[in-house]
């Protein structure tokens, strides 16, 4: 940890001391973040050498993170399975020709030859692999986290490799590839996993893990009610849209999109990302400019969408609906009042799109070339049109849509948008 220099409630700006275990800032209950030393880390490491593009994992950035790869004290806690690295893949598409646009995909959920690829293939990875190193570093022994299904199964991939005790905290409603696994685990490894199924959504398991597992010594690792380290893990997805590839790897270019197109629960990676290209910044590595950051939503829940309509400084939940993509299905999180100030400063903007939607992309995407997009991710080439009409993706833009993770984690659900099966 030795850029870290400090923690620092995202909102009030109350500081802490770098190992503070944490949840909540208790002056104003909001997410607290990390804040590293970038002025020691650019005198020692000037301009980016931090930064190894061999390692095939998110701990290439080293120094840029709480833990540092190349720091022998540090590499003891890191617990990796090869998360991160992973592709932005050019993206054919009518619209983006009509446009004048390069598409882009980062595509989360499966394996690429020459880059890392995400073990439970899920984004939920970078920042559970982050969490979980943090928590070894610190010396804490259990962690709790409430999830749709994809950050549970993470937790557990990694509590399992770190020899920690994780609870999990879902819906008995999750898609069932997600259910099985994470039950096998706690039938295979039952002193570190326990499953908790509780009906409702996150929002009912949020409450399961902070009325019961807090009280029984467990952290809570729920989206942004740790000190920043799920934010510091997705970080890394921002970290990998600009660092130098291609054309501009040969004089260590950095460059960011123009437009990011992000499905949006809790925002955790929206929030990562924007801070990312603040730390390039402090570092000389890229401009002012930052990406036009579009959150997409579902139609079952869109607080997001709706507060920027009605130019709100935070979220106001209604009762989720259901939907396929149950990654969003998230009615409120206390992080959403940075998702909004991030949305806005950049001039993006929030859009909401329907389950029909959604399952006639991943159906269209799979029959026009056998692209196997998760229900999340689709709802990302599913909002072009709008963002389109909207004059928000513009001539020569480079734009970059989040394929969060496999659609293999979602049968039998869209089984039926997929010719019956990959």
């Amino acid at each position: 940890m030795r850029y870290v220099s400090h923690l620092a409630c995202s909102v009030c700006g109350s500081t802490f001391e770098a190992t503070t275990v944490l949840n909540l800032c208790p002056h104003d209950g909001r997410p607290i973040w990390m804040v590293l030393d970038l002025d020691r880390l650019k005198r020692e490491q000037e301009p980016d050498g931090w930064w190894n593009p061999d390692l095939k994992n998110l701990w290439r950035f080293g120094g840029l993170l709480p833990l540092d790869w190349s720091d022998p004290v540090d590499r003891r806690s890191i617990v990796t399975l090869g998360e991160g690295c992973t592709p932005s893949l050019a993206y054919t598409h009518p619209l983006a020709d009509r446009l004048g646009c390069r598409l882009e995909v980062k595509d989360e959920g499966r394996p690429h030859a020459g880059f890392g690829a995400n073990p439970t293939l899920s984004f939920k990875d970078r920042g559970m692999a982050v969490t979980v190193s943090m928590a070894k570093a610190l010396g804490i022994g259990r962690l709790a986290v409430p999830t749709q299904g994809n950050a549970g199964d993470s937790l557990a991939e990694y509590a399992v490799a770190a020899r920690i005790e994780a609870a999990i905290v879902m819906s008995p409603d999750t898609d069932l590839p997600v259910l099985g696994k994470v039950a096998a685990y706690a039938r295979l490894h039952p002193d570190l996993i326990t499953l908790d199924l509780v009906e409702g959504t996150i929002i009912d398991c949020g409450k399961r893990v902070r009325e019961h597992y807090v009280p029984l010594g467990y952290m809570s690792a729920a989206t942004f009610q740790e000190p920043g380290w799920r934010t510091e893990g997705k970080k890394t997805l921002g970290l990998e849209m600009a660092e130098p590839a291609s054309d501009r790897l040969a004089d260590r270019r950095w460059e960011l999109p123009d437009v990011i197109v992000y499905p949006t629960g809790g925002g955790t990676g929206v929030v990562g990302m924007s801070k990312a290209f603040d730390e390039l910044e402090a570092l000389g590595l890229v401009g002012s400019r930052r990406p036009r950051m579009i959150c997409v939503q579902s139609e079952a829940a869109t607080p997001i969408v709706r507060a920027l309509a009605e130019g709100a400084d935070d979220v106001t939940p209604l009762p989720p609906g259901r939907t396929v993509a149950t990654g969003l299905n998230v009615a409120q999180n206390i992080g959403h009042v940075n998702v909004l100030r991030i949305v806005r400063e950049s001039g993006g903007c929030g859009v909401a799109v329907s389950d029909e939607a959604i399952r006639r992309t991943i159906a269209d995407e799979w029959r026009r070339i056998r692209f196997a997009w998760s229900p999340e991710g689709a709802a990302t080439l599913a909002a072009l049109p709008e963002l389109a009409d909207r004059g928000l993706i513009k001539p020569n833009d480079r734009v970059v849509l989040v394929n969060t993770a496999s659609p293999e984690k979602y049968l039998p659900t869209i089984r039926d948008a997929l010719d019956g099966g990959l």
